[in-house]
């Protein structure tokens, strides 16, 4: 589901994973129909590193 907002609502993926100030910044850049494609892929790319970063607290919390 968040892909999908991610591609669609960029700036609003951020919010979901708790980036608001980025959420804003991403707002801005996809104001512009030019700007709406990098804020779509910096979306997409915030969330995947966010899904690793969660995977990596999974692992360190499970090895403790």
């Amino acid at each position: 589901m968040r892909l999908i907002i991610a591609i669609l609502i960029p700036f609003l993926a951020f919010f979901t994973i708790g980036r608001p100030i980025a959420g804003i910044v991403c707002l801005i850049l996809q104001i512009t129909l030019i700007g709406w494609l990098p804020a779509a892929i910096w979306a997409v790319y915030a969330l995947s590193q966010y899904k690793t970063d969660e995977k990596i607290r999974k692992t360190l919390a499970e090895r403790r």
